[in-house]
């Protein structure tokens, strides 16, 4: 059987210390399918649905459904206090309300940190003196090209919420340990907000 582990110097995102790395760039890899057509099945106000026609690395050809999305922005806002503001809102896919970070879709071609101050302002009314990146979210990588981009916002300053029409949400506050807490009770399910809050806590923490 053929061995695909890769050497690397330890210092790529797919190694532990000095560990085999079996991550590379996905140009190096093996494992890659080429594009061979793309057909539109669906064209919606957020959301494109291609089937497309892929060769694998043993030459058949596969189909793959696709579903292409500009990419959101989520924010963990967190006052001087060590309070989290979150968002309680309805989902229609799930018919039930979810406990969030701010967050919204991105427009095509816009900078992802300015989306996020947009969303945190709409949401929250806050603004931020300080904004870190908490890095990248692959949502659904199996079949979906969205690509979230995950912010920390400090030194916050409030004004009013700027909601978009239609868009109803309320405002909840709580200490960051108590959101990590709802998180590992299962109680917090949304993707984005679990791994937003726990590389907050990480980060706060001083582990990265």
């Amino acid at each position: 059987m053929r061995d695909n582990k890769r050497m690397c110097d330890g210092n790529c995102a797919g190694c532990d210390d000095n560990a085999h790395c079996i991550l590379s760039d996905v140009s190096d890899l093996h494992l890659k399918e080429r594009k061979l057509s793309s057909e539109t099945v669906y064209d919606g106000k957020i959301i494109k649905v291609t089937k497309d026609t892929v060769s694998l690395e043993d030459g058949k050809e596969t189909l793959r459904e696709v579903v292409h999305h500009p990419g959101g922005a989520c924010v963990v806002p967190v006052t001087d206090d060590g309070e989290v503001i979150l968002v309680r809102q309805y989902r229609y896919p799930h018919g039930t309300e979810t406990l969030e970070v701010p967050a919204g879709k991105l427009e095509y071609g816009e900078d992802p940190m300015e989306c996020g101050k947009r969303e945190l302002l709409e949401e929250t009314g806050a603004t931020a003196d300080a904004i870190y990146s908490l890095g990248q979210l692959l949502p659904t990588p199996a079949y979906d090209k969205e690509v979230i981009y995950m912010y920390l916002a400090q030194g916050l300053h409030f004004a009013e919420q700027k909601l978009d029409e239609g868009e109803f949400l309320d405002i909840v506050k709580m200490p960051l340990q108590k959101a990590v807490k709802l998180v590992m009770q299962d109680k917090i399910r949304d993707a984005k907000t679990q791994i937003a809050l726990m590389k907050t806590m990480l980060m706060i923490m001083g582990i990265e």
